[in-house]
């Protein structure tokens, strides 16, 4: 009986050092830097969620000025501290503790009569904030760092790197948009990408008091 629990427990030692501990391991770095990915160097970058640690070294790698949630469905999320540690901290506090401006965007969509005549709040939000200079670097995510994240990204590539849509759409479906959600039946797609006409500011205060569908808190 002692034997065969010592082969049990040889084997069981095995089998987690050969299995378990590198799964942990690699989702451990996973949630870390979750789809940190360079948009522009020196300016722009996008990810998912992050963990606390994991903002922490993307604000000293990048020496980043400003981090934007587009999570709609949480303004203010709670952050895991490690992938180990599952207190949480909230994001705008951990923004506070890193000395860097905490902002958000809700990605929202237009009722569908009047696309493409007018374009979501949201890309004026993020326009403004992407013309401000004192926000550099920046770095935006969404829960995931797919969907919301980019068509904001298509949106920064079609606008200050003057990227052709089909090149913006490229991008996004390289990043893992998915290549059944990246069509253009997509109203996401439609309305942030597809439609979009560089070059054009419309003032915040004359869209504030029109009607919004809010975000479905997609990925």
């Amino acid at each position: 009986m002692g034997l065969a629990f010592l082969r049990w427990l040889i084997i069981s030692a095995m089998f987690a050092a050969v299995v378990v501990f590198p799964i942990l391991h690699s989702r451990n770095v996973w949630n870390h830097g979750r789809r940190l990915r360079v948009v522009e160097a020196g300016k722009m970058y996008r990810c998912g969620q992050l963990t606390v640690a994991g903002f922490k070294d993307a604000v000293e790698h990048y020496k980043l000025k400003s981090i934007v949630n587009l999570q709609d469905d949480y303004p203010d999320p709670d952050v895991y501290k490690t992938f180990w540690d599952r207190s949480t901290i909230s994001e705008k506090k951990v923004c506070e503790d890193l000395g860097v401006k905490y902002l958000f965007i809700s990605p929202d969509l237009r009722p569908r009569p009047e696309v493409p005549s007018k374009r979501p709040r949201a890309v004026e939000d993020f326009l403004k904030i992407c013309d401000d200079p004192s926000n550099y670097p920046v770095v935006i995510h969404c829960r995931a760092g797919l969907h919301r994240t980019g068509v904001l990204a298509a949106i920064y590539r079609m606008e200050y790197n003057h990227w052709t849509v089909n090149e913006a759409f490229r991008e996004m479906r390289d990043h893992g948009f998915g290549d059944f959600a990246c069509t253009n039946a997509n109203d996401y797609v439609i309305q942030y990408v597809l439609n979009y006409k560089p070059g054009i500011r419309i003032p915040l205060a004359a869209v504030e008091k029109e009607p919004r569908i809010a975000g479905v808190g997609s990925n």
